[in-house]
This record gives structure tokens, sequence and C-alpha cells, in this order.
């Protein structure tokens, strides 16, 4: 099994009181307490070296004692300070409840009611001023949500019902689910794509029902960072920049974008990527005359196109520049 940050956290917070109250802990016992193999206790000791109190002086981190590591003996000092409660400054406070409120709307029936919980303790010891925080997620169904989490902790393929803006139409892939994430104000499921042989983001709010199928979900490697733009690592993906009037500056609130600047007239210059032809000229059709400007003008071209034949051939067609 992979080791992976998200793994390991969990385990070093709670290998610290698992040590503390058994000094001199077998390493072989402890890693097979925890779940892991030897060498990989080790490396999490290690790191562990390297963590302690702000300053980063040799008073200030935890030790271990890596002579008697080598014989197998895990004796771990200095780290009596996490016996004591923390206390947040108002800004750390405050992002924890940011944090959990994101979290709650991303959580399903069985995690709700636990960060719920959390979020209401931790607004009641920091007092006021929490009531200027709101957050809003398009996360979709909660029993679509718990039911993508429970496939994914079961490693079993899905067969999606998925409303796509692309196509229009519902369409029904079966994936192995691997992820889900927030971004830019959406809830997305990464998935390997059995149709497609890809990596693919699928957004929450648009999938209707989940089937989970016997299938096994299979080894395609590590997911895509969502976090760092999904079309940023799709190949086929191109920048075109758009030159909208008033009546088009919702795309800079609904689609996400590369960059957007203000121009002179009131017009707005937005640049977005496009990995999808058939989308970008749905799009392109949608906003008609809000379209002052396509660059390249040939990503312009099947919009024109289908505006023409929608008139009949009635003659140029205006408001894309």
């Amino acid at each position: 099994m992979a080791m992976t940050s998200s793994s390991q956290v969990p385990r070093l917070l709670a290998l610290v009181p698992y040590l503390q109250a058994h000094p001199d802990a077998d390493l072989e016992t402890t890693a097979a307490m925890f779940g892991v193999l030897p060498r990989q206790l080790v490396a999490d000791l290690k790191v562990l070296w390297f963590c302690g109190l702000p300053g980063g002086a040799p008073g200030d981190l935890i030790e271990v004692d890596m002579d008697a590591l080598e014989s197998g003996t895990i004796r771990l000092t200095n780290a009596e300070f996490l016996a004591r409660p923390h206390r947040f400054t108002p800004e750390e406070a405050m992002s924890l409840v940011v944090a959990l409120a994101a979290l709650e709307e991303m959580a399903d029936a069985d995690l709700a009611p636990a960060v719920r919980s959390a979020r209401a303790k931790l607004e009641d010891a920091v007092g006021g001023g929490t009531d200027r925080v709101a957050i809003a997620v398009s996360a979709g169904l909660e029993g679509v949500r718990g039911e993508l989490a429970d496939a994914i902790e079961a490693g079993r393929a899905v067969r999606l019902t998925y409303h796509g803006a692309s196509r229009g139409v519902a369409t029904e892939p079966v994936v192995d689910p691997a992820r889900l994430g927030t971004r830019d104000g959406y809830g997305y499921l990464t998935a390997w794509a059995h149709e497609r042989a890809a990596w693919r983001t699928y957004r929450l709010d648009r999938i209707v029902s989940v089937e989970l199928l016997d299938d096994p979900v299979a080894d395609h490697g590590a997911p895509p960072a969502l976090a760092s733009g999904w079309l940023d690592d799709r190949p086929d993906a191109v920048e075109v920049t758009l030159d909208l009037r008033p009546r088009g500056r919702w795309i800079t609130e609904y689609h996400p974008l590369v960059a957007s600047e203000e121009l002179p007239d009131g017009l707005v210059r937005v640049r977005m990527l496009v990995a999808d032809p058939g989308w970008f000229r749905r799009l392109l059709l949608r906003l008609g005359p809000a379209v002052a400007r396509v660059d390249p003008p040939q990503a312009a071209a099947s919009a024109i196109e289908a505006a023409r034949e929608a008139l009949g051939g009635a003659g140029p067609v205006t408001g894309v520049l």
C-alpha cells in the first residue's frame, strides 16, 4: 500500500501519545499496532525528529534515540509539550472555522454531525465574529457523496448518472472513483473513466445517482491534483481569450478562468482553458452578441457556422468579431 501524507499525518498524531504511554516500545510490535511495516515506522520517526515547538532549536524538537532504534527499541523524549492544551490565535481559530464549514458542505450523512459539532464548539470558544463567515460549496446530494465515499473506501467501480455541461445530455460513465475535493466553490469527483481510459473530474452537483459495481478499481497511478487546476494537466486544453460586453460578465463567476482584466468601454477580457470544442461552441452561442472578440479567431469558427445554419444562411452573423 502506498503511503501518502494524508495517511502519515494521522498516524504521527496518534503515534506520539502511544509512545509516551509505552516507553521503550518494541519497533515491530508498534509497527503491527499501526498496521505498517517497521521500515515505514522508522520513516515516521525520522519525520518526528524534525517536529516540535516554533524556533527549531535542539531543545524545541522531539528527540528520537536512533541508537536504541537500531536495536529495535523506540525511545521518544522532549514531546511533553503535546500534553498541554493548544491556544489558537484568533486568526488560527477563524481559519479552522472556515475549513470546518467547507468540510461540512462536503461531508456525507455519517461525517456531517461530527464536523458540525466540532465547528459549533470552536465557534463557542472563539466568541463573536464567526457569524460573518459564510461558505458556499455546490457539492451535490449528500447521499451521492456518501455513496462515492463508500465506493472509494471499498475500492469498487461505480456507474454514474451524470448531467455534463459539455454534451448537454445525461450520460452513464463507468469510473474508478479516487478522490473527492473542492475547487472554486464546487465539489468534484476525480475518477478514472473506463470508456476514455483517462483521468476525469465530475462535478458533484451534476451527479444524479451512483450505482456501486462489483468490479474492483484498478491501479491507475496517482490521480492528478485538483488544486493545481484540472485543465492545466490536459494536453488537449488550449487557451482562448474573450472580450466580453457587460451582459456577458456572468461567466467570470461561473467558469474557472486563467485571468481576467477590465478594459475601456465596460468590456472585460477573460482568458480560459478549453478542452472541449463542442462545449466552447455552445458557450459562444449562449453569449451571442455579448462577445466582442475571440482570440484566436478560429476558435469561434464553428459557433459562427452553427449560428449561420440556424439562420438559414440569411447573411453574416454579427456580434462575434
